[in-house]
């Protein structure tokens, strides 16, 4: 789960990191006056899961109360790049003499947290990667043992902080790591990490991505993330238990397991085809949830089809031809469906999906004749033989 700037400050500042004060409002008249209780100057900044808010005019400096509500007007209902501004986070704008780049993120190939320090911060990182990767500190810290104050100084100091703000730079990478450690954080980043003309250290923006399966263990952030842009779809099926993501495409797909699912969008990829979500119903799943993940489907008006690619396990193909039969009978499905079962039971979910002779309801034997089918039934062309 992705938040927001000012929900990733916010838990940035309850670990002990220094952030800029500020507030979240919704109105002109809250921007008004959470600026007028800041102080001027402000700057005002639309809140949203996407990059180049400041390009897009997302992010204004208000001199006084006159601009704060121009700007607060203007900014708010943005749209940028799919995303609606709903949230603006004001905060007293900030001197900055220097600006670097701090993260903790999982490196999935060593299998450990790594933590990223830049001088080179305010801009795009994955440039400076490319460029001039000499200017990227990485370390990669042991979890039993944590990021020792020792190890943050070093990564400060081989990084190029300024010798005056070293101590200030480890501290911010300590409160880093303690941010992805304990909220169970897949990215905790900061762009940038600014030095003031004072010499504070202080985050003035704030990246993180919580691991939604840990939620269950903060409480407190399960209310995070941006709801009010979330798709509707891929918020039921949270509800639901199932995994969905909606893509741009017109074929609706569900498996079991996520390997496999991601395996049929690219064989329906291969085929010609274009995938409309990613939808794995996981193991075991019974008939009511495949009637459900049905319906989650159906519910994405751009589907012309759907494929079905179940290789039983621990799930049974005769529960999925059960959960299929119910969903018709429930929902009658305007689009037709190419139905693979494989493995556990499947001749009995075959048999049931025979009897029950639903329409529009296709068979197929292997994953490349199903994404055949399921690609010329989308274009409105013949699949073969229904089921």
């Amino acid at each position: 789960m992705d938040l927001l700037e000012y929900q990733g400050k916010q838990l940035f500042a309850r670990h002990g990191l220094k952030v800029s004060s500020g507030e979240a409002v919704r109105t002109p008249e809250e921007a008004v006056r959470a600026a007028g209780t800041i102080g001027y100057p402000v700057v005002i900044k639309a809140q949203v899961l996407i990059g180049g808010r400041g390009k897009a005019g997302g992010v204004k400096l208000a001199a006084d109360e006159a601009q704060a509500r121009e700007h607060a007007e203007s900014i708010l209902g943005m749209d940028i790049r799919g995303h609606i501004v709903r949230t603006l986070w004001i905060e007293h704008a900030s001197e900055i003499a220097s600006e670097y780049y701090a993260s903790v993120l999982l490196d999935r190939s060593a299998k450990q947290p790594l933590v990223i320090f830049s001088v080179e911060g305010g801009v795009d990182i994955e440039q400076v990667a490319r460029q001039t990767p000499q200017k990227l500190m990485r370390h990669h810290v042991d979890t039993l043992a944590g990021l020792s104050r020792e190890q943050a100084v070093e990564i400060a100091t081989a990084g190029g902080a300024d010798g005056d703000v070293v101590q200030g730079v480890a501290d911010a990478l300590m409160a880093l790591y303690e941010v992805w450690d304990q909220e169970d954080a897949t990215l905790a980043e900061i762009n940038p990490l600014i030095v003031t003309p004072q010499r504070e250290v202080r985050a003035l923006d704030a990246k993180v991505s919580l691991d939604g399966n840990a939620l269950f263990r903060h409480p407190d952030n399960q209310a995070l993330g941006d709801r009010e842009n979330e798709d509707e779809i891929e918020r039921r099926a949270g509800e639901q238990g199932l995994q969905y993501v909606k893509l741009d495409g017109d074929i609706g797909v569900l498996g079991n397991g996520a390997g496999l699912v991601m395996s049929t969008l690219d064989v329906v990829a291969q085929a010609g085809g274009s995938p409309a979500n990613f939808l794995d119903a996981g193991g075991g799943s019974d008939a009511e949830k495949i009637k459900q993940a049905v319906a989650l489907i159906l519910a994405n008006d751009a589907v012309k089809a759907v494929l079905f690619n179940i290789f039983g396990g621990i799930t049974r193909c005769d529960e999925v031809a059960r959960g299929l039969i119910a969903a018709f009978t429930e929902i009658s499905p305007g689009v037709p469906f190419v139905v693979r079962l494989d493995g556990t039971n499947d001749v009995e979910g075959r048999r049931l999906l025979e009897q029950a002779a639903l329409p529009h309801v296709h068979a197929a034997r292997t994953m490349n004749q199903a994404a055949e089918m399921v690609v010329a039934l989308a274009a409105g062309r013949s699949a073969g033989t229904p089921a």
